[in-house]
């Protein structure tokens, strides 16, 4: 297995290390209020631990990121039955998936890498060979993520970057005191499963609304385990802002993508351990801009699906101040 990493400085002193196996950000260090650097993701010793059981830190996850229910899908007719990993249901594209896979480095300069993956017909239960694609480019404050899908027959994609995030440091023990805002007044609503229902629901006045900048910890005993939901995204444009007054980081979040996850590592229980530190329950926050989840059995939702004539493309941007 050819596992290499790459690092990337911009004159705003932020620092990123990524590796080709599933395209994993490995650390990102942004300079704090007294100019101190801060690595604000989770993650793993070295690269090669990434090809081990892990949540999913820092990595690319597809070929279907977030979850199909039942796994199974319809297209054109024909049923297909992708892994069940998630008890009954699919997520993340299953347990060999393209966080899992070595990715081709297309290029690599001192602010842009190109990672390729050619995803076979057939691979975990998806029809058509799909080339993904994922660039990241780091320029003075901001990381920018580009996806790109291209197919020869008809199939369905939905790529994302599933960093956890926690801008006091990634040693630091909770995100509650975070304050964030997210631009969406809707959320696709679930099931027991985490499953969505189709149904679109209204935030106002409950738990997950962000709207209005508030701790991530002020509601968030309301939710039962925490958050693990998608906010619907009307507009191109800003979908969230985070901030920490500890260390003085903010950190928005733009995307052209319809939807964004807000995931509040509710399933880590200090059996993870990276960078010298055990990862607890809800000490990072995620923020994955998707299509909505299963989406591949919702024909009402943002269609995953990608054609030889129409490929598919997404970016998020990461932009980080310091107040």
């Amino acid at each position: 297995m050819n596992i290499k990493t790459f690092e990337m400085k911009s004159k705003k002193g932020i620092t990123i290390k990524v590796s080709n196996l599933g395209c994993a950000i490995i650390s990102l260090w942004v300079p704090d209020k007294d100019g101190k650097p801060r690595d604000i993701v989770h993650g793993l010793d070295n690269a090669e631990d990434y090809d081990n059981a892990h949540p999913y830190f820092g990595v690319v996850c597809g070929r279907v990121a977030n979850r199909i229910g039942y796994s199974r899908f319809m297209l054109d007719g024909v049923e297909y039955k992708v892994e069940a990993n998630d008890g009954p249901h699919h997520l993340h594209g299953g347990v060999n998936a393209f966080d899992k896979k070595v990715w081709t480095v297309e290029e690599a300069t001192d602010d842009k890498i190109v990672f390729s993956y050619v995803s076979p017909d057939g691979e975990n239960g998806y029809p058509g060979k799909l080339t993904a694609y994922v660039t990241y480019k780091l320029n003075d404050d901001t990381l920018r993520i580009e996806y790109r899908a291209e197919t020869d027959t008809k199939t369905v994609c939905n790529l994302t970057n599933h960093s956890y995030f926690n801008l006091d440091g990634h040693d630091s023990p909770t995100v509650h005191d975070h304050i964030m805002q997210i631009c969406s007044d809707k959320i696709t609503a679930v099931d027991e499963n985490l499953i969505p229902t189709g149904e679109l629901s209204d935030i106002t006045g409950t738990p997950f609304d962000f709207r209005t900048p508030k701790s991530i910890g002020q509601d968030i005993k309301s939710t039962g385990d925490g958050y693990d939901h998608n906010y619907v995204l009307d507009n191109p444009g800003v979908a969230a802002i985070v901030s920490s007054q500890k260390s003085g980081i903010s950190m928005t979040v733009k995307t052209n993508s319809p939807g964004i996850q807000l995931y509040t590592a509710n399933f880590l229980d200090g059996s993870v351990v990276g960078k010298g530190v055990s990862y607890k329950k809800q000490s990072a926050f995620c923020l994955e801009t998707q299509l909505y989840p299963d989406c591949v059995n919702k024909p009402e939702f943002p269609t995953p699906i990608v054609t030889a004539q129409k490929p598919q493309e997404f970016f998020t941007e990461f932009v980080f101040l310091v107040k």
